[in-house]
């Protein structure tokens, strides 16, 4: 029934989904992925999962957002989640750079989209969901990686790599993990995290430039300082710690149930930005126990253009000719939608129970 589509669960989701389907109600926390541009072929999920999906649940669902899955999420986390995806999903689309941009350019290009994405009152819906709460992920770092000196963060990029290879955790040394927190409702995170990781509440005066830190691609775009009511200091791309996640969630106390949703644009979960070319840096088993992804299939990205999804090298790679990216994206966009209308009919039929396979495969 689902070619386009494949499903990997844990352990314990595969127990629920094949004796229970999936439902709605069984989901308590959705997480989002770093990736630029990757999100494109997401969009159609996006908007069956939240525009409809989701929709009249009274129960809170959190949202655990890195880098463009934070923005993602505050499109989706707004009154209207199909007319804010779009507004931003055409922003995006639309970016357009000089031959050469350096981060300043790039940084107020992006800063353009996030304030189409939030419109005139995005931030107070997003602050007052019925029933979305929303935290993002951002890295709070030290020196030198805290450095507006290009040289002084380029060496500490090559330090924290470094640190990672031999072990994940050393990167504690050059940052630390910050989480913007709605502050209706504390996420489900366990205690025992790989990192030192601090809360701070999403408001009002700080949601703009929580969004931008989260993003801010170190060397490509500028950091964020002393973002409002959160620790003092410098503040890049939630992705660097967090990319596509190796967190204890949901499992303390009463938030030791139900199961995470991971709408996902690949096949392979990579836990830190560091880690993408080591092949056995995997997420730990209990973290991924209670996890369903959903992801497009091999054949299902076979045949897009280019037989990829979209990523960041597509701005280089297409420089000084936006109407060939433009494009190419519009047709993997277009080819996506048919995601958000099989995991209707998937879910709604139950075939998922059929089709639901361990998440061991992948790991």
């Amino acid at each position: 029934m689902s070619s386009n589509l494949v499903f990997y669960a844990g352990t314990k989701a595969m127990e629920a989904i094949s004796r229970d389907g999936l439902s709605p109600s069984m989901i308590k926390a959705v997480l989002g992925a770093a990736g630029g541009p990757k999100w494109l072929v997401l969009y159609g999920l996006d908007r069956a999962m939240f525009s409809t999906w989701f929709a009249g649940r009274n129960e809170p669902l959190f949202l655990f957002g890195s880098s463009i899955g934070a923005w993602r999420f505050a499109a989706v986390s707004q009154s209207d989640p199909s007319a804010a995806l779009d507004r931003f999903l055409a922003a995006y689309v639309a970016q357009s750079y000089s031959l050469h941009p350096g981060r300043e350019e790039i940084t107020l290009e992006c800063e353009k989209v996030r304030d189409v994405l939030l419109g005139e009152s995005g931030i107070e819906q997003i602050l007052s969901h019925p029933f979305l709460r929303l935290t993002v992920f951002a890295t709070h770092c030290k020196w030198p990686l805290a450095s507006d000196n290009k040289v002084l963060l380029g060496l500490g990029l090559i330090d924290a790599a470094l640190y990672n290879a031999v072990n994940r955790n050393a990167l504690g040394f050059l940052c630390d993990r910050v989480l913007f927190c709605d502050p209706r409702n504390s996420p489900p995170l366990g205690e025992k995290a790989d990192f030192q990781t601090r809360k701070a509440p999403l408001s009002a005066e700080n949601l703009k430039d929580v969004l931008m830190a989260s993003g801010a691609i170190p060397l490509v775009m500028c950091g964020v300082k002393n973002i409002a009511d959160a620790p003092p200091g410098m503040y890049r791309d939630g992705g660097i710690l967090d990319y596509h996640f190796d967190l204890p969630l949901l499992r303390n106390g009463q938030s030791a149930d139900g199961l995470i949703l991971f709408p996902h644009y690949a096949n392979r979960i990579i836990p830190g930005w560091f880690d993408k070319h080591l092949s056995w840096r995997k997420p730990r088993e209990a973290n991924v126990e209670r996890m369903l992804m959903v992801s497009p299939s091999k054949e299902f990205v076979e045949n897009l253009p280019y037989k990829k999804i979209p990523d960041r090298e597509d701005f280089p790679t297409f420089r000084g000719r936006d109407e060939e990216r433009i494009a190419y994206w519009t047709e993997v966009i277009e080819a996506g939608k048919r995601l958000g209308e099989e995991f209707l009919e998937v879910v709604g039929t139950g075939a998922i129970r059929e089709l639901v396979r361990p998440i061991a495969e992948i790991m």
